[in-house]
């Protein structure tokens, strides 16, 4: 019995930052940086139904006075986050919240998210059991998990790049 724990404790150690709900798997959670005086903020993870189909219908953290499941949609050209009730999970598939899509709204921030900081956020299943994923804040304008900015998707390493043949057009007089 005890070698089946000690097993079991270093296939927990070895997983880091991934948490299991009884039949969802949560990965690469992480949020924007937040400025001192903002009430708001956006949690972005992967969810992977392990399981049999379910949904993910709430979620809290002790960072915020509630957290909402949202979507981005387009309204007559007018991008808009609206709360949805709950967001369907289907056995074997993934699905990322992510900026632009669905995400969680922490809402009533109860202190600023700050680049490098952690917290805890607990999700909630119709069927499954709830699950407390890690929470890494990332800079303000991330656009993925650990990134640092607006074009950190781009992994580029701006300051070792070769410049010399790098040109650009002048712009044309009035």
């Amino acid at each position: 019995m005890k070698r089946i724990l000690s097993l079991a404790t270093l296939a927990t150690l070895a997983l880091g930052g991934t948490a299991f709900a009884q039949n969802v798997t949560v990965s690469d959670a992480w949020a924007r940086a937040t400025s001192p005086s903002q009430s708001v903020g956006g949690v972005f993870l992967t969810l992977t139904d392990t399981g049999a189909d379910d949904a993910l219908v709430s979620a809290t953290s002790p960072v915020s006075a509630t957290v909402e499941l949202h979507q981005t949609v387009a309204d007559n050209g007018v991008m808009k986050m609206l709360p949805i009730p709950s967001l369907p999970l289907t056995h074997g598939q993934s699905v990322t919240l992510k900026p632009g899509s669905y995400h969680l709204m922490v809402m009533g921030l109860k202190q600023q998210l700050k680049p490098g900081d952690t917290f805890p956020v607990t999700l909630n299943f119709a069927h499954g059991t709830p699950v407390t994923a890690t929470v890494a804040v990332g800079a303000a304008g991330a656009s993925a998990p650990g990134g640092m900015g607006g074009m950190d998707h781009m992994n580029m390493d701006h300051m070792n790049m070769d410049h010399s043949s790098m040109s650009m057009p002048m712009p044309s007089k009035p």
